[in-house]
């Protein structure tokens, strides 16, 4: 996928959803619940079981979505990803080898970076687009603010602090998507398995956005 295909996905959908579990079946039906709501772009974190597996078995699953994998810490577990099937790839950290190994191969990498040489150095290094990580420790909504007068060019995604009350206050912060994990998926309803409640917070927060 092109940089710019990727873009294009992003400011279309809005909405990133991080699946996290530690049984494969539950990161599946994780998985097929906020697809099933309207979001189409889905990261299976890489700590998540089986999660090479199910990257391979959600794309064959799931065709309208985009399948990607994340917490990727090095470049042996990127390019593992890769040979997955994951079409995006979203790291905690800045690392210039894996940037650059991403770009070559033309899949689209998401570095995580908090302070702006962090957020300009994964830029600089080829980042399709830099992800603000973990937002709520730094101010949330008002820190993306305080970004967009001099990094307004850089394509950003906060996660850790995005709620389903604040993700559309992020988008009109000036961010092209935002990342969602446990505030799609309550423990109290991944214990019980309501897979339709969870496809109905996603659907929620699809219309919420689209208003």
């Amino acid at each position: 996928m092109s940089g710019q295909a990727w873009l294009s996905q992003l400011k279309q959908h809005k909405v990133i959803a991080v699946v996290r579990a530690s049984e494969i079946s539950l990161t599946r039906q994780m998985a097929l619940a906020v697809a099933s709501g309207g979001i189409q772009l889905i990261e299976i974190t890489w700590n998540s079981a089986g999660a090479t597996e199910l990257i391979t078995q959600l794309r064959v699953e799931l065709p309208n979505c985009t399948i990607g994998s994340g917490t990727l810490l090095n470049l042996q577990q990127m390019q593992e990803a890769i040979a997955a099937g994951a079409q995006f790839l979203f790291t905690p950290h800045v690392d210039p080898v894996m940037i650059q190994a991403a770009v070559n191969i033309g899949v689209p990498i998401i570095p995580g970076a908090l302070s702006p040489t962090e957020i300009v150095t994964a830029w600089s290094c080829g980042a399709s687009c830099v992800k603000v990580f973990p937002v709520e420790a730094v101010g949330g909504v008002n820190y993306i603010r305080s970004l967009q007068g001099p990094l307004g060019h850089i394509p950003l995604i906060p996660t850790g602090g995005v709620t389903l009350e604040n993700a559309k206050e992020f988008l009109q912060a000036g961010v092209i998507a935002v990342g969602l994990s446990s505030q799609l998926f309550p423990k109290e309803f991944v214990d019980i398995e309501d897979w339709k409640a969870i496809a109905s917070l996603a659907a929620s927060l699809m219309q919420k956005i689209s208003e």
